[in-house]
């Protein structure tokens, strides 16, 4: 897998398994489970644990053995965190709990009536830690993506689990997305998005990231830089078996150029990175070719 394709993977067959594991067996025997589902996937999934491989060897120059195990647990790590996204929408959420470093941070954005944005990565679990603060900062987070879910799939879990508690913004070609941002950050409500993946033929700006060159979506530090609302870097890292560690940075406020914000955001993506290289998911080239 050269690029990102914009597509979330997955078959309809092992969504049902796991919903039905975890409503009638619970987390632990789900977990159980992903040990061999995903060493199937760490054995047979040839493209992209050679991406990860790669990014583990020639970026972070970690060693072939390590290199190995870690994409090994990069795997069932991934698992964990698509089964804890759907124990969370079947409202079996007591067994976990979280850590928030600088959760003032977001406090104050809710407290200053602004809205805010929230940009983050295809790193951790954000949808199942933005779970965990439901109600507790902001009653509304919406997010912002392409809705290009396998659509069988989307069904599914829409209809067993009555889908995401999250507002969705999907991206659109005639822009109407900008205005339900627009209105979303009137409202005072917080806006997510996720400003690590580019789609072939949209626009991109071509950042330093690891000491190598690389092409990020334009879009999210456009919007972040148009709008007079706050924005702050989000990440949220699965700690524990059932336990997360969120965090936010300082918040960005006043105009600010999108280039900017875009090297702010990936000097924090850096960090986060090398604090849990098992949780990177992104599997194919990140690099510019």
């Amino acid at each position: 897998m050269n690029r990102w394709d914009g597509k979330t993977k997955g078959s309809l067959t092992g969504y049902k398994i796991f919903l039905f594991f975890i409503n009638s067996l619970g987390l632990g025997f789900a977990y159980r489970l992903l040990q061999i589902v995903t060493y199937y996937y760490y054995l047979f999934a040839a493209k992209p644990k050679k991406a990860l491989l790669d990014f583990y060897q020639d970026t972070l120059h970690i060693s072939g053995s390590d290199a190995r195990k870690l994409a090994r647990k990069n795997f069932y790590i991934f698992g964990q965190t698509l089964v804890d996204r759907a124990a969370f929408l079947l409202g079996k959420d007591e067994k976990f709990s979280h850590t928030f470093q600088n959760e003032q941070y977001l406090v104050d954005i809710r407290d200053g009536g602004k809205g805010g944005i929230l940009l983050s990565a295809h790193l951790g679990n954000w949808e199942t830690a933005g779970n965990l603060l439901k109600g507790r900062i902001t009653p509304t987070i919406n997010i912002v993506m392409l809705d290009a879910e396998v659509e069988n799939i989307k069904k599914y879990m829409d209809l067993s689990t009555g889908g995401s508690r999250f507002k969705v913004i999907a991206i659109k070609n005639d822009l109407s997305h900008i205005i339900s941002i627009r209105n979303a950050l009137i409202n005072n409500e917080f806006v997510a998005i996720h400003s690590d993946r580019y789609l072939e033929g949209s626009k991109f700006i071509e950042l330093d990231f690891f000491g190598k060159k690389a092409k990020f979506p334009y879009g999210p530090f456009v919007i972040a830089s148009k709008f007079d609302a706050p924005v702050t870097f989000v990440f949220a890292a699965k700690d524990g078996k059932y336990s997360y560690h969120l965090s936010a940075t300082l918040p960005v406020t006043g105009r600010i150029k999108p280039e900017e914000i875009a090297r702010q955001y990936v000097a924090e993506l850096e960090r986060k990175v090398r604090e849990y290289p098992e949780q990177w998911f992104n599997y194919f080239n990140f690099f510019s070719e």
